[in-house]
């Protein structure tokens, strides 16, 4: 039996935290054309769910895709169209890893008809799950806050220049969230030792753009951490209880404010 597409633990705050890039499973069937690059899944957002651990404690909703972004990206229009036109990114159903390294061999990637397949197993029901639970969410509050959670390694030349900012705050220009609410995140990512920045390289994915409907009470607002303040950035990848402890007060400041700014 094949694990679920995504795993959802409901809480009780008008609260969603929405890690679509956590997962690392590949299933055989894919992995069989795949690479060893791809294998190592080095893009995954790791460690999130224990990284955001405080939030499922506090009574956040948490909802967390368990298969790699590999076999599909969750945070792309299902059409593939591209978010960040004239950049380099990667697509729905991603041919390269962030540093252009093939996924597949001989160049067999995924057609149309399974690319659509794809489509049809893991990303409709990972949408129709975070639609369910902010509605869920918001017919109880009135109002909810969708924090997109993700990460990705500091320095990726193909990607962006230089070393990214710690903290990477994204509310698609201002059109995801109410102002308050990202000026209650940037306060309290001012009031901690790392750096950040608001709408600067990553201005919010799929799911900020199109989730985020402040007029109709769901502000959505997309955090990248830099993944070396709190992991080793090369293989195995692990967790740093050492650098998550510099870094943690600090993310929980940033979406307590935030959500009290609800």
């Amino acid at each position: 039996m094949n694990p679920p597409v995504h795993t959802l633990h409901q809480g009780t705050l008008p609260l969603l935290i929405s890690i679509p890039h956590g997962g690392e499973i590949l299933p055989e069937a894919y992995a069989r054309r795949m690479t060893h690059a791809a294998q190592a899944v080095a893009d995954t957002d790791w460690h999130l769910p224990r990284l955001y651990a405080f939030a499922r404690a506090m009574g956040a909703s948490v909802l967390q895709a368990n298969y790699s972004r590999y076999v599909i990206d969750l945070n792309r229009p299902s059409t593939g169209e591209s978010l960040y036109p004239g950049q380099t990114t990667t697509g729905l159903c991603p041919l390269e890893t962030f540093r252009g390294e093939p996924l597949y061999t001989d160049g067999r990637g995924p057609d149309a008809q399974e690319t659509a397949d794809r489509v049809a197993t893991y990303w409709q029901p990972y949408h129709q799950a975070l639609r369910q639970e902010l509605d869920r969410l918001r017919a109880r509050h009135g109002k909810v806050l969708l924090w997109e959670a993700h990460s990705i390694a500091s320095q990726l030349p193909r990607l962006f220049d230089g070393e990214l900012p710690g903290l990477n705050l994204g509310t698609f220009d201002g059109a995801a969230s109410d102002p308050a609410l990202a000026a209650a995140a940037v306060a309290a990512a001012q009031a901690g030792p790392h750096s950040w920045v608001l709408n600067g390289r990553f201005k919010g994915g799929y799911i900020t753009r199109h989730y985020g409907q402040p007029g109709q009470g769901v502000h959505a607002v997309q955090l990248e951490m830099a993944q070396c303040l709190y992991m080793d950035e090369s293989a195995p990848y692990a967790y740093r209880e050492d650098r998550a402890a510099q870094v943690l007060p600090t993310l929980e400041a940033m979406v307590r404010a935030t959500l009290g700014a609800l």
